[in-house]
């Protein structure tokens, strides 16, 4: 079985004189990138001859170091443990606590955020300024299953978990991308994306660096420069979440008409544009496709089984959907029983196959309530299937609301409330009620200058919606809690109607 240090010799054997990364204004080869690897796995194993799996948790920028880390943690033998350049003290302790990290890891300008937090625990801690070491004459072999990355993922309740893959399902993952979305050496992607995060550290940079692409790592989002990125005729690649598409939106539209159709005509040359991490409103897709000429291809995946379901990268791509299984992934679809649902019928996703992860680091007993006696990963989501192209509700704990016995997608109502000309953007949540079960509430943030209430919004939606699925309370709020990717916090959207 092919694993991810087989994937980093892979790399250089083919493309040792191309360019790697991009980054801060320098070029960097695949070549270096693996030699400062080796020295960073050399600083790790300190004498030892393989970490054999020892955590090692690091909080480094988007950067040249950043991957010469990650792959320096897996030459040595090492389980990585990506932390979040946004996240305080507290966060940070959680997740090197958690995943019991050995070493810590961290450039210099988080050293007063992170090495407090290492030593008092009694952790190792490196600043990437010590990676001046000669590399080891030999480093561990590593196999496929062994682990080799820890990201935590939030649940709707308690504390984060590890979600620990391995090498063989992170080169399933990667493998199952290369063919569906036909990456090439010759292709060039700038990563924007938070580096703690399935999407930007698997389907950014790993598919890029396991093709030969090129890399160019940006820090943090910005509407300017990223379309600038976009209208220098350089990238052929773009991934981002739809909060990201919304604001180049903005951006574009704010633009005089000359430069409006440099950025568009920018789009045009990119082969391939791509939306995830989020449900994708209809209307953004629209509203792209007139502005790049692209319609963005939507996919699904988890943290613990990567991706999932596509759109094709060659056919039609349907608003709405996210496509149907990838090469190596099995999906089903299954009744609250467990028993597999006809075309039509809603039901939660379930998956089966190499790229699926191999534990929550820890916790035996979520491990195994996550997945069925006959090994399928369970979801949470639910979607509908028509023809093999699925469509997904909504969260089963999150979006799923039930109602005066009916079962009701937030997700279709949160579509439907944006075509309101009031409402920029909005958020739909079951709040518990002894009557009905649970009563359809809706939080929106308002265009400039408008005004709604609750009333007003009930006639409106009468034209659009079923009566049971129309909200029964609201509230309009200045903006939406989202996390890192983008993605609107339910849990913390409810308790704005505990407030009121």
């Amino acid at each position: 079985m092919r694993h991810a240090t087989n994937i980093i010799q892979r790399a250089v054997d083919l493309h040792a004189g191309r360019v790697a990364i991009i980054a801060a204004g320098e070029r960097h080869t695949y070549a270096a990138l693996l030699e400062s690897a080796a020295r960073v796995a050399g600083l790790l194993l300190d004498g030892r001859p393989d970490l054999a799996e020892a955590r090692v948790a690091f909080l480094v920028p988007p950067s040249f170091t950043y991957v010469a880390v990650l792959w320096g943690i897996w030459r040595a033998g090492g389980i990585a443990v990506p932390l979040c350049t946004q996240h305080p003290a507290q966060e940070l302790s959680h997740v090197i606590e958690d995943s019991g990290a050995d070493i810590v890891v961290a450039h210099p300008e988080y050293e007063a955020l992170v090495r407090p937090v290492a030593e008092a625990r009694g952790r190792r801690f490196v600043l990437t300024t010590e990676i001046t070491s000669r590399a080891p004459e030999q480093l561990p072999a590593v196999v496929g299953a062994r682990g080799a990355l820890i990201i935590y993922t939030s649940g709707t309740t308690g504390k984060p978990k590890g979600a620990l893959s391995t090498h063989a399902s992170l080169t399933a993952q990667i493998e199952s991308l290369i063919t569906a979305w036909e990456w090439s050496a010759v292709d060039r992607i700038a990563l924007f994306l938070p580096l703690h995060h399935i999407h930007g550290i698997l389907n950014v940079l790993s598919c890029a660096l396991w093709s030969g692409a090129s890399c160019e790592m940006l820090r943090g989002f910005d509407p300017a420069a990223v379309w600038n990125r976009i209208a220098d005729d350089q990238l052929t690649v773009f991934m981002a979440v739809p909060t990201i598409y919304t604001r180049l939106i903005a951006y574009w539209e704010a633009a005089p008409d000359e430069e409006k159709q440099q950025l568009s005509d920018g789009c045009r040359r990119l082969r391939l544009m791509v939306s995830g991490s989020a449900a994708l409103p209809v209307s953004v897709f629209e509203k792209w496709r007139s502005i790049s000429g692209h319609a963005l291809l939507e996919r699904y995946g988890m943290t613990e089984i990567g991706m999932a379901l596509s759109n094709p990268l060659r056919g039609e791509r349907r608003p709405g959907h996210v496509g149907a299984p990838l090469p190596g992934v099995a999906a089903r679809l299954v009744d609250e029983a467990g028993h597999p649902v006809p075309d039509g019928t809603p039901g939660e996703i379930q998956i089966y196959g190499p790229t699926v992860f191999r534990e929550y680091w820890g916790k035996p007993e979520a491990t195994a309530a996550t997945f069925t006696s006959d090994g399928w990963f369970r979801t949470g989501d639910v979607a509908v299937r028509q023809n093999n192209v699925y469509r997904i509700l909504g969260r089963s704990s999150v979006d799923i609301i039930k109602t005066g016995g009916y079962k009701v997608s937030a997700l279709e109502i949160e579509e439907e409330l944006r075509n309101h000309p009031a409402i920029a953007q909005c958020a739909v949540v079951g709040i518990p009620d002894p009557e009905w079960g649970e009563r359809v509430a809706a939080a929106a943030v308002l265009h400039p200058g408008v005004t709604l209430d609750l009333k007003t919004i009930r006639t409106w939606a009468k034209k659009f919606l079923a009566a049971y699925k129309i909200p029964s309370l609201l509230v309009i709020v200045p903006d939406l809690p989202r996390n890192a990717m983008g993605k609107v916090v339910k849990p913390e959207v409810a308790k704005f109607f505990q407030k009121s």
